[in-house]
């Protein structure tokens, strides 16, 4: 059944209908009757809606019909692949089982009946010779266990007894190990999928899973449910508990209060409960008279108030309860005093971010721009580039992402965005750039299959034949016009009349001429592609000398006629096969070689997103979606080891402290202390009166002659008292270790087990680190953002997911140590900024009223001057400076920005990393670009300025391009040549053949 928010969707049941003359609504898929029509329209509009979950395949975003005819097509499957005999036993088995986790019970059963086989099944006999042989399970024999002499048990088994296929008088008996299924035919897919096809669970916790009746009547399945896994028992199970759990409670307090069981048999258990006076007069007077009967054991008198200066109170004795109280005191009017209003509940963060008090002692960092037209109001932007606008900046990084995120599907080496921005912009034909044409070959690769494999067109396109086939036919089919006859003029014809008919005639078809003009034409693709088939040359991969820019045009003609891309396709052939240009391939090429970088990453976004749709490309996603499954299990598997080890490893320290008393070593003397204070260069008494006596002996000697003896031997004397101290504490410690009990075997083992825990603790949390970075780089389904702040803005590091960080680590510019190298800005999408930030008037004063400034006001002052405002506006970090600005400006009191911050600090370490990595490299290109310039200048003196002094130039283009080292390495290892090569002619007979065949 289909599922809304994980629940079966429930239908409405019908409505009376007193008169069947009414008319009604209906629901054919649902059985759902309607009254009004503005309830039908309702209904249908939740049908409608993409929320709704197949309950077999778990694919979700579908509409209710689409996934109930989802269900009735996996229904059909499952029915037709799951095995008839396994059905009955795996639904027995299910049936009453209590574990909510639908993956749990998959691999339990899946466990369970791997091995087991059923009479009536299908299976392959592993002959002793090796032979395959296929069968059909026809009876089973269940071996229990076997007690051997030592009173071990052996492991029970089953024996078969399989009819062989094609071998009517034939049978096998065998043991579990020597038959097995078919692969195909019982998978853990396949029994997921039976499961959730014919076994239901409510919607309470413990409840069990229920075979549906229809199934359960049809293979003879108990439905009675067991009275202790009812939902009343379940419930009723619960109260008794809650009531035995108030109960001990209720005793404990009375026992524990004052330290006495039976308080309340000596008195009150709590002090009287003050009320509020009475309001009219009698009620008071009757409070009054009420006095005097009161329990005399509370030893009180008619008095129960004191006046401000009546002297001190008597000293209080006897019953702690016993209050001294003033006589003939009338009592003070008793006024119920108003209860103070409660103080407003504590905020508890984090909440919306715009209802966090606005701050102007933060600015947000400034925003840097790639493009020539920035938002309105950024004054400088020292980035800029001005060949690249706005509009392109979203496209130019959504293909940079997907070529590098799927380079294995492309076939492409990764490459840096620095890099891919300048391929892009270089527009001459002298400096032929190879990341420029291996990214257009290997996407039209992806569009037709080559000649060995087929050779199929593999996206959809519009069909161009069929629309001139067309035209053709109406043209041929329309009636030709019948010529008008010519108006006999009246009377006599003479020459002057005749001459007013034929100058009204000529006006006549003038006027027709300038009403229907003839159409522009606005360019010549359909010309240059008369003589070439850009589906057969691209089938032979021929990409070389224009060819490639040939197939790019062929491609756009036939897009132009899809109507989402009429006008950028239209705009693009404009200026490759311009209308007053004769169209050839040389024209071709070198119109694409001077395209303006916009067009050109119109063009590569347009063949990004057909690419996006082929079977290749889905299955590297199914691909990557399974080996993530794989990874989370493993994962899940390294988690478990972590948590026992942890769990070992304190019971083994709790055995430490345990035995660590015993195994102390004993805590040294003063005097030792003392010792080894003055060992080594510390304490210098002994050090300075040493010498003092080799002195005075050599003072008995002649001075003169002994001087450079006595220099000679000051060394070896300093040499000789290190020496001696050395020994003197080699003894020491020999006499400690003497003195020190030793460890027992016990205690030290200990230790060692400790020692390995902790090493396995440690393996474990580094192949988890290791497992989550194979599936940071396996998510490729999307690109995940960093989170949104306080107005909406969309935040990504798009190394964040679906690649290495710094790309392949093979890449030809994997030197460069980065892929991005920034943090993107995005703007908020329509629906966001209607709903946050322009929002009607009427909300913008209560937001005023509020916080004494609007949504616009608050962001204009907090962003500072540099802010994008919508989707299509892109600004951009490249400092380790201006991400920790960022973090600084960020509120971890919202629900965005904590979040955002969040995963920052989480990626943090990265990010700067690759910021300087980026900044080192771009450096380092730019100093050897400034270098090959200045060699040049040297060269080439004073002629080359005398050139330019009779020539007005524009500023040159570099020609040392950082993005010409990039090689596509993966394209020469998988075909050993690249993309826009053709390939290699393959490898001519050896000479010692070519002899052979001379001789023969």
């Amino acid at each position: 059944m289909v599922l809304f928010k994980r629940k079966p969707v429930q239908f409405l049941q019908t409505p009376p209908v007193d008169d069947e003359s009414v008319e009604v609504w209906y629901i054919t898929q649902t059985g759902e009757v309607f009254v009004t029509y503005e309830e039908y329209l309702n209904r249908m509009d939740f049908y409608n809606q993409p929320r709704f979950i197949c309950q077999i395949t778990g694919h979700s975003g579908l509409t209710f019909f689409e996934a109930l005819k989802s269900e009735h097509n996996g229904a059909q499957e499952v029915e037709q692949a799951f095995p008839e005999a396994l059905k009955a036993p795996v639904l027995r088995r299910v049936q009453f089982q209590t574990i909510s986790r639908i993956d749990t019970l998959v691999d339990m059963i899946y466990d369970e009946f791997k091995s087991d086989y059923y009479p009536g099944e299908v299976v392959m006999i592993q002959s002793a010779t090796g032979e395959r042989i296929a069968g059909t399970v026809r009876d089973k024999a269940r071996l229990g266990s076997k007690v051997l002499p030592d009173g071990t048990l052996t492991q029970p088994f089953s024996r078969y007894s399989i009819s062989i296929d094609g071998r009517p008088d034939q049978e096998a008996s065998v043991d579990g190990g020597q038959i097995y299924r078919d692969r195909k035919i019982f998978t853990k897919s396949v029994l997921r999928s039976f499961i959730k096809k014919t076994v239901t669970r409510e919607a309470w916790t413990g409840a069990p899973w229920l075979v549906k009746h229809d199934v359960a009547a049809q293979y003879h399945i108990d439905t009675r449910v067991p009275p202790h896994l009812r939902y009343d028992s379940k419930v009723l199970e619960r109260k008794q508990h809650q009531a035995q759990k108030k109960a001990s409670q209720g005793t404990n307090g009375l026992q524990d209060m004052n330290g006495m069981a039976t308080f309340q048999s000596f008195g009150p258990a709590r002090l009287p409960e003050l009320k509020p006076a009475p309001k009219s007069h009698k009620a008071t007077k009757a409070h009054q008279n009420q006095l005097p009967h009161q329990d005399h054991n509370a030893h009180t008198d008619s008095s129960m108030f004191l006046a401000q200066n009546h002297g001190m109170l008597p000293p209080v004795t006897g019953n702690p309860f016993h209050f001294p109280f003033r006589q003939n005191m009338p009592p003070p009017p008793l006024i119920a005093s108003p209860e103070p209003p409660p103080p407003p509940p504590p905020i508890k963060y984090p909440i919306e971010d715009l209802q966090l008090e606005p701050r102007d002692d933060l600015v947000r960092p400034a925003l840097k721009f790639m493009c020539n037209d920035p938002p309105e109001g950024v004054v400088d932007n020292g980035a800029r580039n001005d060949k690249i606008s706005m509009k392109s900046i979203g496209p130019l990084l959504e293909t940079w992402d997907t070529l590098n995120v799927f380079c294995e599907v492309y076939k492409l080496d990764s490459f840096t965005f620095d890099d891919f921005v300048e391929a892009m912009e270089i527009t001459t034909e002298e400096i032929p750039c190879q990341l420029f044409t291996e990214i257009h070959c290997a996407l039209l690769k992806q569009m037709v299959s080559s000649e060995e494999d087929g050779g199929k067109l593999l996206v959809d396109l519009p069909d161009l034949d069929e629309d001139d086939d067309e035209d053709d036919q109406d043209e041929s089919m329309a009636p030709s016009p019948e010529p008008e006859p010519e108006p006999k003029p009246a009377g006599r014809a003479t020459r002057s009349s005749l001459a007013k008919l034929e100058a009204e005639r000529i006006r006549a078809e003038a006027a027709a001429a300038e009403k229907s003009p003839e159409p522009e034409i606005k360019h010549r693709a359909s010309d240059v592609l008369d003589s070439f088939n850009w589906i057969e040359q691209l089938k032979n991969r021929a990409f070389l000398d224009g060819g490639w820019e040939l197939m790019m045009v062929g491609l756009l003609h036939q897009l132009s006629k899809n109507p989402r891309h009429t006008e950028t396709c239209e705009e693009l052939l404009a200026h490759l096969v311009p209308p007053d240009v004769e169209p050839s391939r040389e024209t071709v090429r070198q119109h694409y070689s001077m395209l303006d970088l916009n067009l050109r990453v119109s063009a590569l976004q347009i063949i990004c997103l057909l690419t996006v749709d082929t079977k290749a490309f889905r299955a590297y996603m199914d691909e990557c979606s399974e080996t993530m499954t794989g990874y989370r299990k493993e994962k899940i598997e390294w988690q478990r080891q972590r948590k026992q080890a942890i769990e070992d490893l304190k019971g083994l320290n709790d055995q430490r402290k345990i035995l660590l008393p015993e195994n102390m070593p004993p805590s040294p003397p003063a005097e030792d202390n003392e010792v080894a204070k003055t060992n080594g260069d510390v304490k210098m008494t002994n050090a300075d009166e040493s010498p003092e006596e080799p002195s005075e002996e050599a003072g008995d000697s002649d001075v003169d002659v002994n001087a450079r003896r006595n220099t000679r031997r000051g060394g070896n004397r300093a040499a000789e008292r290190q020496r001696k101290r050395e020994e003197q504490e080699r003894k020491k410690e020999a006499e400690l270790a003497a003195k020190m009990p030793k460890q027992s075997k016990q205690f030290v083992r200990l230790l060692k087990d400790i020692q390995k825990k902790q090493d396995v603790i440690k393996k474990c949390e580094e192949e988890i680190a290791t497992i989550d970075n194979d599936l940071r780089e396996a998510d490729c389904a999307r690109t995940r953002i960093l989170g949104k702040d306080r107005f909406w803005n969309r935040y990504y590091w798009y190394e964040r997911n679906g690649m290495p960080y710094a790309g392949l680590p093979t890449s030809s510019t994997a030197d460069a140590g980065y892929a991005n190298g920034c943090i993107w800005v995005q703007g908020p999408v329509d629906m966001e900024r209607e709903g946050y930030i322009d929002m009607p008037a009427e909300y913008q004063e209560e937001y005023k009223a509020k916080f004494k400034m609007t949504v616009p006001q608050r962001k204009k002052m907090e962003e500072g001057r540099t802010s994008v405002f919508n989707a299509h506006q892109w600004g951009y970090y490249s400092e380790p400076s201006e991400v920790d600005s960022l973090l600084n400006w960020l509120d971890p009191r919202g629900f965005n920005e904590s979040k955002l911050k969040k995963e920052i600090l989480a990626y943090k370490e990265k990010i700067v990393t690759h910021m300087e990595n980026r900044t080192k490299y771009l450096g380092s290109a730019d100093e050897e670009e400034d270098k090959d310039q200045a060699k040049e200048d040297g060269k080439e003196g004073g002629s080359k300025r005398m050139a330019t002094r009779t020539k007005a130039q524009s500023s040159p283009e570099p020609t040392n391009f950082r993005c010409l080292n990039w090689t596509n390495n993966v394209a020469l290892e998988e075909f050993n040549h690249l993309h826009s090569e053709p390939p290699p002619p393959p490898k001519t007979k050896g000479r010692k053949t070519a002899r052979k065949n001379n001789r023969n």
